[in-house]
């Protein structure tokens, strides 16, 4: 059951399970799905200009479901690279959900009863479904949790469709700058989400990141972002756990 103030918000305490739904609906039917919209809109204008067919924009968006990885088989699609460097590109850019999954999938393994369900839940986390469920977690029971994800989850990866077919049918009429403002909407909300966690590890590394991110990219722009994201959150794991930071000592 939920928690009674959840209830509370949620409305009608009979019927939890249709209570979470519309709970994760509602949540997901919102900044998430404008911004999701929005961002593979101009991944599906970067397929199209890299010479994918429409049915190959939307099975990426479907199967990769991140869009770095997207990218990155755009760009190498479109430079003609072969197999195994695209599917080394791809993984190379996606290799977070390696993490996310296996962080994340145990707090769901009690409401999840069949090992289909368990993969179908693993494709559909993102950033955004991981941090809303995190957030939303605490106030679930066991067997509501995979309710509230698959719900949002399924909302999120819906709307990102939406947007690569838009995206691909309306590629002459977007701008170069115009796509890649689109595209930087992802990862400026993924960082407004970390900002506002109450957990100082997790502000430290975004804090760090901003700076070790553009710094390091300037000295190698293929290994730069992921060794800033490397150094920001070990540096930001670290440092909360010297006994002065713990104690809300200044560092």
């Amino acid at each position: 059951m939920l928690a009674d103030d959840s209830f509370n918000r949620l409305g009608d305490a009979r019927h939890p399970t249709l209570a979470v739904a519309a709970r994760a609906a509602r949540d997901a039917f919102s900044l998430p799905f404008i911004i999701l919209l929005a961002s593979f809109a101009g991944f599906g204008s970067v397929a199209r200009a890299s010479g994918f067919s429409f049915e190959l924009a939307i099975v990426a968006t479907a199967g990769i479901w991140g869009l770095p990885g997207q990218i990155a088989l755009a760009e190498q699609y479109g430079a003609g690279a072969g197999t195994a460097a695209i599917i080394l590109a791809v993984s190379l850019a996606n290799a977070r959900f390696l993490l996310m999954v296996m962080s994340f999938m145990p707090l769901m393994r009690v409401g999840l009863n069949h090992r289909g369900l368990e993969f179908a839940s693993a494709q559909l986390l993102s950033t955004f479904s991981w941090a809303a469920a995190r957030n939303a977690f605490p106030t679930l029971s066991d067997p509501l949790r995979p309710i509230f994800f698959m719900v949002y989850g399924l909302v999120c990866i819906s709307s990102a469709l939406i947007g690569t077919a838009a995206g691909y049918a309306g590629v002459t009429a977007l701008p170069h700058s115009v796509v890649l403002g689109l595209l930087f909407l992802n990862p400026l909300f993924f960082a407004l989400v970390f900002t506002d966690s109450r957990e100082r590890h997790v502000i430290y590394a975004v804090l760090l990141g901003a700076v070790a991110g553009p710094v390091l990219h300037g000295f190698s722009p293929d290994w730069g972002e992921a060794a800033g994201g490397l150094l920001a959150g070990t540096a930001g794991f670290y440092l909360t756990r010297s006994p002065r930071m713990r104690d809300g000592g200044a560092p």
